[in-house]
């Protein structure tokens, strides 16, 4: 069973297809169908613990770790629950997202959503590629707490252009890991046609400043038009006066008319 399920899934990173070059994708299938696709770009910020000069005090740096291009990756499908998994240099850097999908009540009745329910990260401070000399060395794991991300509607994907913050706790004393999130494509369920997003749901970040860029069109296509009626207006009363006789109040005007 085990053997058959390796056969019927596939698992791709594309990220070499991706113009820019911090933006990675993966694209999982089952059955010959995509069933999850996830496009962004990601570093972690990591704080670490290294002696100072003195050999006595502790201070602490931080490691920037980016994702890069060419990471091997794991994927499960499932009808509410979808996990992406992402590693590399030798599974020292271990990246898991879990999506849920969930039906909730609402004022115009069941509707069905899908967010981002879980991240996590494994690393490893002994991996000397990013962490310089920590004290220490071994490795750690930071996890979210309560997490509601990229909340979106069934069978829409999500999109967020605009950089994001996912807070981690990591288990190397409670330290603060911060996931960097930016260029964001994610669909893990409901994918309609093979690698083929669904149609897009843009976070309130991206929307508000499509909103900030198309409001002074919007207000200056009014304003035009405003201007434009008025001398419309002005022009057509202008003539109407113009054209009207001018009929005289006194009535002995009319003396010589005859």
């Amino acid at each position: 069973a085990a053997a058959r399920l390796a056969a019927e899934q596939e698992v791709e990173n594309l990220s070499g297809l991706s113009p820019s070059p911090e933006k990675d994708i993966f694209v999982v299938r089952e059955n010959r169908t995509t069933c999850l696709m996830a496009e962004f770009a990601a570093k972690f910020i990591v704080p670490y613990d290294v002696w100072a000069s003195n050999y006595v005090d502790l201070i602490t740096e931080q490691a920037e770790i980016p994702l890069p291009r060419g990471a091997e990756m794991r994927g499960k499908c499932g009808a509410n629950e979808s996990e992406l998994e992402v590693s590399w240099l030798e599974r020292a850097y271990t990246l898991r997202l879990l999506f849920l999908k969930e039906g909730h009540n609402t004022s115009r009745g069941p509707e069905a959503l899908w967010r981002l329910a879980r991240t996590q990260f494994a690393y490893d401070t002994g991996e000397h590629t990013y962490f310089k000399d920590a004290v220490s060395p071994g490795k750690h794991t930071a996890s979210s707490h309560r997490l509601s991300a990229f909340v979106t509607p069934a069978g829409r994907s999500y999109e967020c252009q605009a950089q994001q913050t996912i807070a981690l706790v990591s288990s190397d004393h409670q330290k603060s890991v911060e996931l960097l999130l930016s260029e964001v494509r994610v669909q893990p369920f409901d994918i309609s046609a093979d690698f083929v997003f669904s149609e897009e749901h843009k976070c309130p970040v991206d929307q508000r400043e499509q909103l900030e860029e198309t409001l002074p069109l919007i207000l200056g296509l009014i304003l035009g038009l405003v201007i434009v009626i008025t001398l419309c207006v002005y022009h057509l009363h202008h003539k109407l006066t113009a054209s009207q006789a001018q009929i005289p109040r006194d009535r002995s005007q009319y003396k010589h008319m005859g």
